[in-house]
């Protein structure tokens, strides 16, 4: 329920501000107590995440300006769909906040980029040469491998050595196999993650994000993992829960059944309070080998 604050805005249980009819703002606390998360329902940047220095912000990103230009603004970090802030001792969340608010309204209703094009995050000397044997990998090695198997991979981003690829068809199943090959030859890689990882999951941190994500580990997943598929909780968003379905059960005739018959039962019986169980796959970058429809 909204209730209305001393400012004119409105905020929620969810610590959700209304700037104006078009901007909603939801924030959540980040890894400790200097840090806040703003989600402003607006794309930031799609490339992200993005760590912008107060020295750079000037050059480099109109938003992070912004946002350096309010006193106790430590840190500003961009994602795909949100906005870390940090902040200094000497100010607290309480006024600070609502500072911090008007800036990324005022960027949003401006003309301006969050990041300008000259200036996005071009990977460093080192970087560039890791991100070029993992291409070269990722042609020679693994790519004709998986479209042996009628799937697909692609690159997508590298960043604090983590790797972020486009899984496509039963490409997904072959994770594990990918991973290795690339840690063997490229020991900076830390992690292989499917590019949607990087986009923000508030919902996934609750008691009944964790849950779900216990169900299909332990009980879903298994089940399935015979025909190559794998079912992820995307986020949970107050009575909604959106999952993806990878590998085999991408592009899968029988999707639709799986999920309504038996995987949302499992979540909804679990947690009583989830009405819909919505996909949110790419079925049409999906092919299926065990069934296709007449």
């Amino acid at each position: 329920m909204l209730k209305p604050t001393a400012l004119g805005m409105t905020t929620n249980l969810h610590n959700s501000e209304k700037r104006d009819e078009k901007m909603f703002i939801q924030t959540k606390p980040g890894d400790n107590a200097t840090e806040l998360e703003f989600f402003p329902a607006e794309t930031v940047y799609e490339n992200g995440p993005l760590d912008i220095s107060q020295k750079d912000a000037a050059s480099s990103s109109p938003l992070a300006q912004r946002l350096y230009e309010i006193d106790g603004v430590a840190a500003v970090t961009l994602k795909s769909e949100s906005i870390i802030v940090s902040k200094t001792d000497a100010r607290d969340w309480a006024s600070l906040r609502t500072e911090i608010f008007g800036a990324i309204v005022a960027h949003f209703q401006s003309v301006e980029t969050a990041v300008n094009e000259n200036a996005d995050d071009a990977p460093g000397e080192f970087d560039a040469e890791i991100i070029e044997q993992i291409k070269d990998l990722l042609a020679t090695r693994i790519v004709p491998a998986v479209t042996q198997s009628g799937g697909d991979v692609s690159f997508h981003s590298y960043k604090n050595g983590k790797l972020y690829l486009k899984f496509q068809g039963p490409a997904f199943s072959m994770l594990t196999g990918i991973q290795n090959m690339l840690r063997h030859y490229i020991p900076e890689i830390t992690a292989v993650l499917d590019y949607r990882e990087a986009l923000p999951k508030p919902g996934l941190k609750t008691p009944e994000g964790i849950a779900i994500r216990k169900l299909l580990e332990e009980k879903v997943n298994p089940s399935i993992a015979a025909h190559g598929g794998r079912i992820t909780l995307v986020d949970l968003q107050k009575d909604r829960a959106y999952v993806r379905l990878d590998g085999g059960c991408q592009g899968c005739g029988m999707a639709d059944v799986t999920l309504k018959q038996g995987v949302a039962v499992e979540i909804q019986n679990l947690v009583p309070s989830i009405t819909e169980v919505l996909d949110v796959t790419d079925h049409a970058d999906g092919t299926n080998p065990y069934y296709q429809p007449a």
